[in-house]
């Protein structure tokens, strides 16, 4: 059995949207020092605001302003905080219901320890130094004397500071906000598929056959999605394949060294059942057909981030066209 492979990636993206008035006075509201919640149908007050009634789903946007001290309702301790999180000391992730407030704002506290954080302790905000109208202008929060702690959570009539209606205007209103998105996680393609990106270290492409239908999965995935049973027979298919489908790429990639436009395509490998996707070099984008007959340029600089085990391995980087005439349709019309 080889090595299973494990590999390390990352996705990012920057995520764009733009804001209503109800979320545009609430972050605005934040790079002022200022928090803004809405209230609902039923009378309560709802922070962070919301557009729609949660309960009745009716568009709300009568603002009121509430107070940027609060109570815990409930929490937990994070030990090792992670990158973009917003404290690099354990903190607590909190929800706390700010006074004016019937719905609680998620939160990090800034506490020396878990025993210094309990339900019903009192808190409030720390603003960011620098506030741009985001939700990290609220930079944490940060405990109140222990005397002030809640005696119960539950807001009664005249105990708290009531909300006060606000029109939610500023100057210089923040429109839109560009959040950025990470995951980083580690990989494993599993048994069947560390097989196959084992043997591109020769230059060789696998797939696997099901025992049932008899059809070779490239790449294999270990069962056959038709048959639900085990494809454990390995196949050397390729290396060359025709074009079964393809589109014109023309927007450039960040970060991806490839002139726009070019063409990405579905190529079933000669001996395959099912087609991969690959990037169409050495002819014109506009000449790029189906049932073109193709052949892999193998990469000798392997992956960019190489799987465990990989190394260099050669991959294929682009498919170039045989010079073969054109397959036939009925060749390949079932793998389209």
């Amino acid at each position: 059995m080889p090595e299973v492979l494990t590999a390390p990636l990352v996705v990012a993206f920057p995520f764009t949207r733009s804001l209503g008035p109800v979320q545009s006075a609430f972050l605005t509201g934040l790079r002022e020092r200022t928090v803004l919640g809405v209230t609902a149908g039923d009378g309560r007050v709802v922070v962070p605001p919301t557009e729609y009634d949660p309960v009745t789903a009716e568009e709300i946007r009568d603002l009121v302003e509430v107070g940027t001290s609060g109570t815990v309702t409930t929490w937990a301790w994070n030990p090792s905080p992670r990158r973009g999180q917003p404290l690099q000391t354990p903190f607590a992730w909190v929800l706390v219901r700010l006074d004016g407030a019937d719905t609680a704002l998620l939160h990090a506290l800034d506490a020396p320890g878990p025993g210094a954080v309990h339900t019903g302790m009192r808190v409030t905000i720390r603003w960011a130094a620098e506030r741009t109208g985001a939700i990290t202008d609220i930079a944490c929060f940060e405990p109140l004397e222990p005397s002030a702690d809640a005696e119960n959570i539950t807001r009664s009539p005249g105990s708290q500071p009531q909300p006060q209606p606000h029109r939610g205007e500023f100057a210089d209103p923040v429109t839109g906000i560009t959040t950025p998105a990470r995951l980083d996680y580690t990989y494993s393609p599993g048994a069947a598929q560390s097989r196959y990106i084992q043997a591109l270290s020769d230059r060789r492409t696998i797939g696997e056959r099901c025992p049932s239908c008899r059809k070779v999965y490239v790449p294999p995935r270990g069962a056959c999605p038709t048959c639900g049973v085990a494809t454990d027979t390995q196949v050397e298919v390729g290396p060359r394949g025709t074009v079964t489908t393809f589109c014109i790429v023309n927007i450039k990639a960040k970060n991806l060294d490839i002139e726009v436009p070019y063409v990405y395509a579905h190529i079933a490998l000669d001996g395959a059942d099912l087609a991969l996707h690959a990037r169409i070099g050495g002819i014109p984008y506009d000449q790029v057909r189906m049932g073109l007959r193709v052949e892999p340029v193998w990469s000798e600089g392997g992956l960019p981030h190489s799987p465990k085990g990989m190394g260099g391995a050669p991959i294929p980087d682009h498919y170039r066209p045989t010079g073969e005439p054109d397959a036939d349709y009925d060749s390949y019309k079932e793998l389209i």
